[in-house]
């Protein structure tokens, strides 16, 4: 059979032909990718014709299209669907995407060319690209003599391999340390469709007749809220909280020992103090002591209010309070305080109406895009769902892809990633995907969601927004392809239209009646909004420290006990609360183990929520969910990608530097 990824996918807008492909198809592709791009390379470096923008950068955007076309299906299925033959050939081919970056950015003969390009009759977009590609050769070390820059290339080979074991170990270990239970009773005060998906999961895994409480990725789990028995809530918090740590060969702590001191090695080669630093200076933060002050001007704040926060939990608790009880007495407080009961809210909040009716609907009002949903067009797995995009004049834009349920062969977390980046230059349109990780319910039975379900499900699709709308010519600069902590800013704008009221009356109706919410009930709800803040805020601080912590290290000052030195990072930054946890603590910290993505870099959150909480102010102040303010969102930001600074495309569209105060006020930190 002819491999289908070596030729353009014939489907729409470049869907990769998921149906017609097997793990050999992806190494044949991509080992066929990685030579014709070098091939492409060759042929701009070995010619005597002097280096202009046409034969040098033009050519570079042009080049390595098939590599880009398999690598995006292929590690697509290696984060949503991996079985073990993916996996085994993610562990292959890792190192070789990691060398051959480096063959590229370490070409002395390419960067002679870039160099010698005359960029003072190019267009601001083609002048940047430029000055993107040259940055990037320096951060590559092209600067360093031969033996520097063959350390650099070993550094980068184990780096990968690491990052590829951690990401692997901390599926299976997410995966081994769920809870199996076999009396429903232990299950007291878990609404009954999550009883219903528990029994699913656990039949799934070859236990059919108990019960499965799978783990989502972060330390709390949303189950705690609601189970009443503290012994279980008790085992269900340890189990998470001893992920990777605890022997065995799911334990990652050899893998993180290992990645820090390679890290620091690489930050030293190429002339920085640390890694942090190295990172920081990729990013849109001025330097690293600006990131530093914010985030320990906001920590102190933060413990505060969650110790206030745990006085009344442990005031309707009418006992000490552990860890492992927080969730379960905060919705208690907020249910007695407010009058807000989390797990009641459920039935009006069906999957399929808070993507149709509250989403889609959104982006819709906002934007004057539709979606129309395609099936006739088929993903990578069955519940993988696929929508066409289409704008107001009825014009294709992209397609985007659903897919919400959690499985054994899909990583935690949510995330966005793109399957065909858009490109002026290659007349591409984009093709996005969200994932979440929501418990699939019995057969027949509806998709429910706790309120934290649909804010990422709103969160995640502002990433789509970003990856939908973009409108640049060159695909370096496509969608999201910004710096990592401005990426997170247009995501957390579109979690603002959840509460908004003629959005929130659209969308949340009760499942089988079709009622709406009472009015009564979002009142409350916005009331509440501030209940939890500290624990919010002081669980995100406290990994957004952490990795900071790990990242400053030298090679010689990484330790050898990961949690003592855990322990000891989180008091002296002032962020220790002995019933927080860290949002992740590092032994599945897979945002900045598992691969280099937010390594240095969880702070972004908090940096571009400064962004987004002043752009909800704009919103407010100019007449809210308007069509003309959406056009202005969109075309002074989210179709700009990267091909201006990202902070000039914010100025642009608020009219200045953005402030600080907006976000202390949302957070109840002023």
């Amino acid at each position: 059979m002819t491999n289908p990824l070596l030729s353009p996918s014939p489907l729409p807008y470049g869907l990769p032909p998921f149906a017609g492909m097997n793990p050999g198809h992806y190494a044949e592709a991509i080992d066929a990718g990685l030579t014709v791009h070098l091939r492409e390379i060759d042929a701009i470096t070995n010619t005597s014709d002097p280096a202009t923008f046409q034969n040098t950068a033009l050519a570079m955007e042009q080049s390595g299209r098939l590599l880009q076309r398999a690598g995006a299906a292929f590690f697509t299925l290696v984060s949503a669907d991996a079985s073990e033959e993916i996996k085994a050939l993610e562990t292959e081919l890792s190192p070789k995407f990691s060398a051959h970056q480096d063959a590229v950015y370490m070409n002395r003969a390419l960067y002679d060319r870039f160099a010698a390009i005359d960029v003072s009759d190019l267009d601001p977009e083609s002048s940047r690209l430029v000055e993107e590609y040259l940055k990037e050769f320096r951060q590559s070390g092209i600067q360093l003599d031969a033996a520097g820059q063959q350390r650099l290339r070993d550094v980068n080979a184990e780096l990968s391999r690491l990052g590829t074991e951690f990401g692997q170990r901390v599926k299976e270990s997410m995966k081994s340390a769920a809870l199996l239970l076999d009396d429903a009773a232990d299950l007291a005060g878990l609404p009954a469709e999550d009883v219903a998906g528990a029994a699913e999961a656990a039949k799934a895994a070859g236990h059919d007749g108990k019960y499965l409480l799978t783990l989502i990725q972060p330390s709390n789990q949303p189950a705690i809220a609601s189970l009443e028995n503290r012994g279980i809530r008790r085992r269900l918090y340890e189990a998470s909280l001893a992920r990777g740590t605890s022997g065995g060969t799911l334990d990652v702590r050899d893998l993180v020992r290992a990645t820090l001191r390679l890290r620091a090695e690489k930050a030293r080669l190429l002339g920085f103090a640390n890694y942090a630093e190295l990172v920081v200076d990729q990013q849109t933060a001025p330097d690293f002591g600006e990131v530093k002050a914010m985030l320990g001007r906001l920590a102190p704040a933060a413990v505060r209010n969650a110790q206030s926060e745990a006085e009344a939990l442990a005031a309707s608790a009418g006992h000490n309070l552990e860890p492992w009880d927080w969730a379960f007495y905060s919705a208690r407080v907020r249910k007695e305080k407010y009058e807000v009961d989390e797990q009641a809210l459920r039935p009006y909040f069906s999957l399929d109406t808070v993507l149709a009716d509250g989403v889609f609907h959104a982006a819709t009002q906002l934007y004057g895009v539709t979606f129309h949903e395609r099936s006739d067009l088929a993903g990578y797995h069955p519940d993988v769902r696929v929508w066409e995009v289409r704008d107001e004049d009825g014009q294709g834009i992209g397609l985007f892809l659903g897919d919400y349920y959690t499985r054994a062969s899909k990583r935690g977390g949510a995330w966005m990633n793109s399957l065909v980046e858009q490109s002026g230059l290659l007349e591409t349109r984009p093709v996005v995907i969200n994932n979440l990780n929501i418990t699939k319910p019995a057969p027949g039975e509806p998709t429910l969601l706790s309120l934290d379900e649909v804010r990422t499900v709103f969160h995640e699709f502002g990433h789509a927004l970003h990856g939908l709308f973009s409108n640049v010519t060159y695909p370096r600069f496509s969608g999201t392809s910004v710096p990592r902590d401005f990426v997170e800013y247009p995501s957390q704008v579109n979690e603002m239209w959840i509460m908004w009221p003629e959005i929130l009356a659209n969308y949340a109706r009760h499942y089988s009646t079709g009622e709406p919410l009472p009015q009564a009930t979002v009142d409350k709800l916005n009331d509440s909004l501030l209940w939890g803040e500290g624990f919010a805020t002081t669980e995100y601080l406290g990994a957004a420290l952490l990795d900071l912590a790990w990242h400053v290290l030298s090679e010689s000052d990484v330790p050898d006990h990961v949690i003592d030195f855990e322990a000891t990072a989180l008091a002296d930054a002032g962020i220790a609360h002995p019933l927080i946890p860290p949002r992740y603590r590092t032994g599945y910290f897979q945002h900045i183990f598992a691969g280099a993505g937010y390594a240095a870099g969880y702070y972004s959150y908090i940096w571009s929520e400064v962004l987004d909480a002043d752009t909800v102010e704009w919103f407010k102040e100019n007449g809210g969910l308007t069509r003309s303010n959406g056009e202005r969102f969109r075309a002074e930001l989210l179709s700009r990608g990267n091909s201006r600074d990202p902070l000039e495309s914010f100025q642009a569209f608020r009219g200045r530097d953005a402030k600080l105060e907006p976000l202390l006020k949302r957070r109840g930190l002023n």
